[in-house]
């Protein structure tokens, strides 16, 4: 194809290139409408480092990217999982898995970083766990950070796109929290601050975004995949009081404002990552029990959540109602704004 690109279509073409006939005006511009889309497309490819790639929101993005012909470099300290999830001969041919040894290559070939690792919150805590939750944040992202700021100017990333969550805010069942609003003071706070504050030392030529990302809703993990064998338990009931707020967003939605914000200058600083339309927690049970044709009506206790999750329960039990004003005022398309059709798209 560049070769076809590169000729100029007229006789002056070398006597050594045998053409049985002339090109019609038609077929010449055929030649110079595939060449342009072809130029175009290759411009417009990005190579993106992807941490956390194995994870619910990374597995979506990588295989999103790898669909729209980018090349993709899965930063991992598993190289036998990240195999297992993108087989590359088989289905992901050109992805390449990269353990920590390699990050630095692979960085410095990219033009985009997504950072999305951390170990999930939505487990038992203990007080080691808690320390690994806040670590594998700040970890991670330090060395990121390191390895962008180090790159040689002319193959440093542009683009840093770096997870946090809406744990950023604290809990609260009556204010509305948008990107302006300041930090909470609980554990999951503190882990946000100091997770973001990390971020935030890339070098600044490098465009950062900082999505704080609420409930993930998606098939086969993430907040659902926990909460239906307590709803299905329980009778359908609300998790603790039901009035604590629950910004959630969809999986599809979270991926692509991930990758609209790997292209579009405009995205960048704090982006909640959130629906526009956060629901208490009674509404979100009593839509859950519509779609699973399960009545709503025996409230999941307080000690069952504890009992599971211990004091990781606050996350359930508490919660905030975030909006994405940010994503609204950059025109962002949320493909689910209600929850209704989130959770119909997922479970029907």
């Amino acid at each position: 194809m560049e070769v076809f690109c590169s000729l100029s279509w007229t006789h002056s073409i070398s006597p050594r290139l045998h053409i049985p006939h002339p090109f019609s005006v038609g077929e010449t511009n055929r030649f110079r409408v595939i060449c342009s889309a072809a130029q175009s497309q290759k411009a417009n490819q990005m190579t993106v480092s992807v941490t956390g790639a194995t994870g619910f929101i990374g597995t979506r993005l990588v295989q999103r990217l790898h669909a729209d012909n980018h090349n993709v470099c899965v930063l991992t300290r598993s190289k036998s999982k990240a195999e297992t999830i993108f087989p590359g001969k088989k289905n992901f041919p050109g992805i390449v898995i990269a353990e920590e040894a390699g990050w630095k290559d692979c960085i410095e070939g990219s033009n985009a970083v997504v950072n999305l690792a951390g170990m999930p919150i939505s487990t038992r805590w203990s007080p080691e766990i808690k320390k690994e939750i806040k670590e594998s944040r700040i970890r991670v992202t330090s060395k990121v950070v390191d390895l962008i700021n180090s790159s040689p100017q002319g193959v440093r990333p542009t683009v840093l796109v770096s997870a946090t969550a809406v744990g950023y805010y604290g809990t609260s069942e009556t204010q509305v929290f948008n990107e302006n609003s300041p930090s909470g003071n609980d554990y999951l706070a503190e882990v946000c601050r100091e997770w973001e504050g990390t971020a935030l030392k890339v070098d600044k030529d490098v465009r950062l975004a900082l999505i704080r990302i609420g409930v993930v809703l998606g098939k086969d993990g993430g907040a659902l995949a926990k909460m239906i064998p307590l709803f299905m338990m329980f009778a359908g009931g609300p998790l603790g009081s039901g009035q604590q707020w629950f910004s959630w967003i969809h999986l599809d939605d979270i991926v692509n404002l991930i990758y609209e914000a790997l292209s579009n200058p405009s995205y960048k600083g704090v982006i909640n990552g959130t629906a526009p339309n956060p629901v208490r927690l009674s509404e979100m049970c009593n839509q859950l029990g519509n779609v699973l044709g399960r009545p709503s009506w025996l409230p999941v206790p307080d000690f069952a959540l504890k009992a599971v999750l211990g004091e990781g329960a606050s996350v359930v039990l508490e919660g905030q109602k975030v909006v994405p004003a940010k994503a609204k005022e950059l025109g962002f398309p949320f493909k689910y704004p209600y929850v209704k059709d989130a959770l119909k798209s997922i479970l029907s």
